[in-house]
């Protein structure tokens, strides 16, 4: 089934307004005293009441504009089934533990996909004041500014983004595998949102990133925004870490990338 174009647009004005809507009542609360914190998947997978009232305003907002979607959140799973074929991928506060210690790397991001894949993305920095866009086909944008990825195959002269699962050998495996990678590249950077990572490739502030056991709801939003920006979004095949990855890089960076993360496989246990 084609969205219509209106559909897109839709969608990308509600995520552009909940989106910031959501930064503003983040933003209230950080550095401020942490409310409901609770864990989830593991005792260093943290979550709050700032998460969860994020998520609410942008649930809201799509359940009021567009009823007959799909939603599926971080915080409330799968929200709604929906029949109109277009599902939202909703992460209201990616990057929690950086919120909660007050370290500025955090982001709001919301995508849309129909059967075709990613038709909309949105990742919104508060802190920055900073919105990165794009609807399928591009062209993505960093507020007013049309980003466009300039190639390169100098894998050694390349910032890599990268990041760890909050399992603890999970997290050892995907250390192992970025010393493998280190002597390859210029050097790694380690923010801890995924969303803002992938922005931050589709700007050129990093040259590419990679991560295994993301979420979808991580990386939606982040995907679309590359690929209209002219970068590569790719999955990564299971490795020792126990899941699957995502590689975003800019034109010509993917596949020397893709080979030396491969490889370095070989050195975990």
């Amino acid at each position: 089934m084609t969205t219509d174009p209106s559909d897109a647009a839709q969608a990308l004005d509600i995520a552009l307004r909940a989106a910031r809507l959501a930064g503003q009542q983040l933003l209230a609360r950080f550095e401020g005293p942490h409310e409901g914190l609770t864990a989830k998947s593991t005792s260093t997978d943290l979550v709050s009441d700032a998460d969860r009232e994020a998520d609410e305003t942008i649930l809201g907002m799509i359940r009021a504009e567009r009823p007959g979607d799909a939603i599926l959140s971080e915080e409330s799973g799968e929200a709604e089934q929906g029949t109109t074929g277009l599902r939202w991928l909703v992460d209201p506060l990616d990057g929690t533990t950086n919120y909660l210690w007050g370290y500025p790397q955090w982001a709001v991001s919301i995508a849309c996909h129909d059967d075709a894949g990613g038709l909309m993305g949105v990742v919104h920095d508060p802190l920055r004041g900073e919105t990165f866009s794009a609807v399928r086909g591009g062209p993505a944008h960093l507020d007013g500014q049309v980003l466009t990825l300039e190639p390169s195959d100098d894998l050694g002269q390349a910032l890599i983004g990268s990041g760890f699962g909050y399992d603890a050998l999970r997290r050892r495996r995907q250390a192992t595998r970025l010393m493998g990678v280190i002597p390859h590249v210029r050097d790694m950077r380690r923010g801890g949102s995924a969303a803002l990572d992938m922005a931050w490739v589709a700007c050129g502030r990093l040259d590419a990133y990679f991560e295994f056991g993301v979420n979808a709801w991580d990386v939606a939003a982040g995907a679309v925004i590359v690929t209209a920006a002219g970068g590569t979004v790719q999955d990564l095949p299971t490795g020792p870490e126990g899941a699957p990855g995502t590689l975003a890089a800019r034109p010509g960076l993917a596949a020397p990338l893709r080979a030396v993360v491969g490889a370095a496989a070989a050195g975990i246990d």
